[in-house]
């Protein structure tokens, strides 16, 4: 069922056109989730259409959002959807926050693998 989400959550960001998108599994080293999934957006309008995107898609395939971290203003969103957690930042903030570095032990996984 989370690569399922994952896949889901990860097209919703591409029809957005988010900016490297990125796909880390990381349930082999966390209980928090099965997988993070890492965007950005170019601007704060867009940022706002990743997230509602996101937020239209996963309801329509059937799954609620369990939290949300952040609002319409906010330079990082989080989606909490359990076993899938989605993370869309503008870019200055994932750069400094590099999530890719902290869970640097997690595995990168490219959307074609997902359909698998």
């Amino acid at each position: 069922m989370s690569r399922e989400m994952a896949k889901i959550v990860y097209q919703a960001l591409d029809e957005k056109k988010g900016e490297d998108i990125r796909i880390l599994e990381i349930g082999h080293i966390s209980i928090m989730a099965d997988y993070f999934i890492i965007a950005n957006g170019g601007s704060q309008p867009q940022i706002n259409a990743l997230m509602e995107n996101v937020q239209e898609k996963m309801n329509q395939a059937g799954y609620q959002v369990k939290r949300i971290e952040g609002n319409r203003n906010s330079s990082w969103v989080l989606l909490d959807y359990g076993d899938v957690v989605v993370h869309v930042f503008n870019r200055e903030d994932r750069l400094f926050y590099d999530l890719e570095r902290i869970w640097s032990d997690g595995k990168v996984v490219s959307p074609e693998a997902l359909n698998s």
